[in-house]
C-alpha cells in the first residue's frame, strides 16, 4: 500500500538521521538552506501552517502538507505528535512524494525534486571523482 511506502520513508529518514523535527530544528535547517521538503500535519493549526510558509518563503525549499495527522505523522518519526517536520535528504524527499496516494501528490513538486536530487547526486560522483584524483597525485610523488 502506498500510504504505508510514505510512511516508511519518514521511520527510514529518522533513522537515517535525514530528518528534522519540530518548529525551532525545522526553522533552523530552512535558513540553513538544508530542508530539501517541509512537511505540514493535515490537522496542523492554521497559525502553525501561516508560520511554516512564512518560514519557506524566502528561500527556495517546498512545502507539502500532507495527508497524515500530528499523531500518525509523530509515531511514524518516534515522538507523540508533531505538526512540523523536514527532510534533508533530495532523493528520499522525491521518494517520498512519488510514495504518496496520487491525489496528494503534485507534478510541479516532483519535477523540482527530481531536479535537485539528479543535482546533488552529479555532485557526489564528483566530490568521489575528485577524492580518487588526489590520492591518485599523492601516490605519485
Amino acid at each position: 500500500m502506498e500510504h504505508d511506502k510514505a510512511l516508511g520513508l519518514l521511520s527510514l529518514a529518522r533513522k537515517a538521521g535525514r530528518i528534522e523535527v519540530g518548529e525551532a530544528p525545522v526553522s533552523i535547517a530552512a535558513r540553513a538552506g538544508k530542508a530539501r521538503l517541509v512537511l505540514v500535519a493535515s490537522d496542523a493549526s492554521d497559525h502553525t501552517l501561516r508560520k511554516t510558509q512564512n518560514l519557506v518563503a524566502g528561500t527556495k525549499q517546498p512545502l507539502l502538507k500532507v495527508p497524515y495527522d500530528k499523531d500518525t505523522l509523530g509515531n511514524t518519526v518516534g515522538y507523540s505528535a508533531i505538526s512540523v517536520c523536514a527532510l534533508t535528504d533530495p532523493a528520499l524527499a522525491l521518494h517520498f512524494v512519488r510514495a504518496l496516494e496520487p491525489e496528494a501528490q503534485d507534478a510541479e513538486l516532483t519535477a523540482l525534486l527530481l531536479e535537485r536530487a539528479e543535482k546533488a547526486r552529479r555532485r557526489q560522483a564528483e566530490q568521489k571523482a575528485h577524492r580518487a584524483n588526489v590520492r591518485r597525485g599523492k601516490k605519485k610523488s
